[in-house]
């Protein structure tokens, strides 16, 4: 499948948020909330059409569905010295998968970066999610030294 791959739109958002349901089911640090996940992609989607340091990819099928996603946003790494994208919700369909649709993303939002001046990407992935460890080391991607840590504001 040679999906076509472009920012999303408000009327994807409810089959956007179903494709995170998947990938949350996966995750042992977060909770599947369609009104959550809902939310967060209002709030992409919205600021990505005001400004282009924040993205939300979506793969289509031949029919123009969505059929796999990615997100991004531009901060500033006082350890590059410049622009650094984190990436978050790469995920496809399970009906879509080991088609390539995943690499395509991943490989549009490194030209999405680098069209923006940054000079590296990173992301969180779930230490139980084997086959997304095999993605990325398959793809390219390092493991680092360091931890991930989280705390509720409020």
């Amino acid at each position: 499948m040679n999906p076509k791959i472009e920012s999303a739109q408000q009327a994807d958002i409810p089959q956007l948020a179903a494709l995170l349901d998947d990938l949350f089911e996966v995750g042992l640090d977060f909770t599947a909330d369609a009104s959550r996940q809902t939310r967060g992609l209002e709030l992409l989607v919205a600021e990505a059409a005001r400004s282009d340091r924040q993205i939300v990819a979506v793969a289509r099928d031949e029919r123009g569905q969505p059929v796999g996603m990615a997100s991004g946003q531009i901060v500033i790494s006082t350890a590059e010295g410049a622009p650094s994208v984190w990436v978050e919700d790469v995920v496809v369909h399970p009906d879509h998968r080991r088609q390539g649709i995943g690499k395509q993303l991943v490989e549009f939002m490194l030209a999405w970066a680098k069209a923006r001046g940054a000079t590296r990407m990173q992301l969180v992935a779930d230490r139980e999610n084997a086959s997304a460890d095999l993605f990325y080391t398959a793809l390219g991607w390092q493991s680092t030294q360091l931890t991930v840590r989280r705390t509720g504001i409020g």
